[in-house]
């Protein structure tokens, strides 16, 4: 083989070699589809808690003084001064708080001395009913009772699950909708 015939394949292997597509291992393929899985998911739940809040309050608290099932009043605005609170908005009758409040339990379980979960059953029957329900799900945040849903509509919320994170006295943040363990924590940690 004469010495230009060489270059001339060397040439055409190395023509051919930058003219083919490279193709990624299956896991890499499923790891980057699911990476842009995340990333949409995350700007559309984004998307979807700026439309809901647009007509929520943004700094003062509407109803700063509530009572827990158990007689226990809390000041929302003074307990804020000294830590975050998560305020959980549900029903025993939400389909979504069925899966959302388990990780909001969770979160009570775990807050120690780092924040505070306080949470508002909407219209989910009389106080015996509803810590009955607490009971049967081995729930333990405290829970105040919105018989009539007034302290949801105080809020200005139309839906349920909602979160709102309250700090320094001023409404942190807010979400609507499923959200998971992870992202009730990372608020958490994330709000002020």
């Amino acid at each position: 083989m004469s010495e230009s015939t060489s270059k001339s394949t060397n040439a055409d292997h190395t023509k051919a070699k930058s003219t083919a597509t490279v193709t990624l291992p299956r896991w890499k393929r499923w790891l980057k589809e699911a990476v842009w899985m995340l990333v949409f998911v995350t700007v559309v739940s984004m998307g979807i808690d700026f439309w809901r809040s647009r007509d929520l309050p943004t700094d003062t608290i509407p109803t700063p003084h509530v009572q827990t099932l158990l007689g226990e009043q809390v000041d929302l605005l003074a307990l804020s001064q000294d830590k975050p609170v998560m305020l959980y908005f549900w029903g025993t009758w939400c389909s979504v708080c069925r899966f959302v409040s388990p990780s909001v339990n969770w979160m009570a379980d775990n807050a120690g001395d780092n924040y505070e979960v306080i949470s508002v059953a909407i219209n989910s029957g009389d106080n015996r009913r509803l810590a009955a329900y607490l009971d049967t799900h081995d729930y333990h945040f405290d829970t105040v009772n919105d018989q009539r849903g007034q302290l949801m509509q105080a809020w200005g919320f139309k839906a349920v699950p909602s979160i709102v994170i309250l700090n320094n006295g001023k409404i942190d943040s807010v979400t609507t909708g499923f959200t998971s363990p992870l992202g009730l924590w990372l608020r958490m940690q994330f709000s002020g």
